[in-house]
């Protein structure tokens, strides 16, 4: 039987690998697996040597403040790897952690074959790194097209697989009247994935929420969450009164969800994608500390935080950003948008546009499965 090791280092990862896997398990029934994964893994009967949270730190300086924390668990991490002692060690996102541990593994015993899902953005910044990466990974999965010219330059073997976040899925019929308990409009905040994520975005997204509530009398606010994190989102919430907002973790319920909402209020990442995907129109968040902000402006070479607006080298969905990442800014933004729903629409038309170059014409999950099944 063949092993493989799944490394992910946060929920999005988590989820990504999730998608791949499965599919993974329908071609391929003779693998063992084991991870450092999440609910997503799990969820597939696949254990995690540790709980995923141990591992998810935001931001350089606590990186610098846990770095002995950190490199323990990549060491650990890297112990367990070799015991495990499988034919392919998959690495999904997360570069700072993952890379390292596979770094650590491929000196350690380079016949593990060493395969990287979803590229270090090396078009936003340390272009470099490809040449280090290449001696311990030998294969990496792009999600972008435009990624591939960096890999390529070279000579790494790298191939566009597409985002899973961007296949067509077949949906259930769920009614979410039931879950939401109200029949009103409703609109969608991700207020992250990560503790410290939430513990910036809460309050300013509280206060958001209170100005819409002087205006519209009409509307339902939902925080998509993990389950890990739910609770968490229910303080915040309990400590402000409010009493027209929701919080869902079950993936099947936050895809429709998101499906029937009318705007979407998100923090920076992946899940933009989603969004994007399901045709709703959005606003970027994105605030860290003053001091990763520094390192973060003399680091990156493109003024844009969302793929969306980086692909089409324009501000298609408004970014706010540190400063402007404030609750004042974003009632504007969204009641500007409520307000004119050519607006919205235009923006959805210009999104999609952006997506058809983004997107395979099949299947990227299985794309990238069939991928991992041939180094085995």
């Amino acid at each position: 039987m063949k092993k493989v090791f799944i490394l992910t280092g946060e929920a999005s990862g988590d989820k990504l690998a999730s998608k791949v896997i499965s599919d993974l398990k329908k071609l391929n029934q003779g693998i063992e697996y084991l991870s450092v994964g999440g609910e997503h893994l799990q969820s597939l009967g696949i254990k995690s040597i540790y709980d995923l949270k141990e591992i998810t730190f935001l931001g350089f300086t606590n990186v610098i403040l846990n770095i002995f924390k950190i490199s323990k668990k990549i060491n650990e991490t890297v112990k367990a790897i070799i015991d495990f002692n499988p034919d392919l060690l998959f690495t999904v996102d997360s570069p700072d952690f993952t890379l390292r541990v596979a770094e650590k593994v491929k000196k350690l015993n380079p016949k593990i074959k060493t395969i990287h899902y979803v590229a270090p953005q090396v078009w936003v910044w340390r272009e470099g790194r490809v040449k280090k990466i290449k001696q311990f990974i030998d294969h990496i999965l792009l999600l972008f097209s435009f990624e591939k010219k960096y890999f390529e330059k070279e000579n790494m073997s790298c191939e566009f697989v597409g985002h899973p976040l961007l296949q067509n899925k077949e949906r259930s019929k769920i009614d979410i009247n039931q879950v939401i308990g109200k029949n009103k409009a409703l609109i969608s905040i991700f207020a992250g994935s990560r503790k410290s994520e939430i513990s910036v975005l809460m309050p300013i997204l509280i206060d958001f929420i209170k100005l819409m509530n002087n205006k519209y009398s009409d509307m339902t606010y939902v925080f998509h969450s993990t389950k890990e994190y739910s609770e968490l989102l229910k303080f915040y919430i309990n400590q402000s009164d409010l009493n027209n907002c929701e919080i869902v973790s079950d993936d099947k319920i936050k895809s429709h969800i998101l499906q029937k909402s009318i705007f979407a209020v998100t923090k920076s990442g992946t899940i933009s994608l989603e969004i994007c995907n399901a045709k709703i129109p959005s606003i970027i968040l994105y605030k860290m500390s003053f001091i990763n902000f520094l390192i973060i402006k003399l680091l990156v070479k493109t003024k844009y935080a969302n793929i969306i607006n980086f692909a089409a080298n324009k501000e298609i969905i408004p970014e706010l950003l540190q400063s402007n990442c404030n609750s004042d800014n974003i009632f504007k933004i969204v009641n500007s948008f409520l307000e004119n729903p050519d607006e919205m629409s235009e923006q959805v038309k210009k999104v999609q546009a952006i997506l058809h170059k983004l997107k395979i014409s099949g299947s990227s999950s299985e794309q990238a499965s069939l991928s991992l099944n041939k180094f085995l």
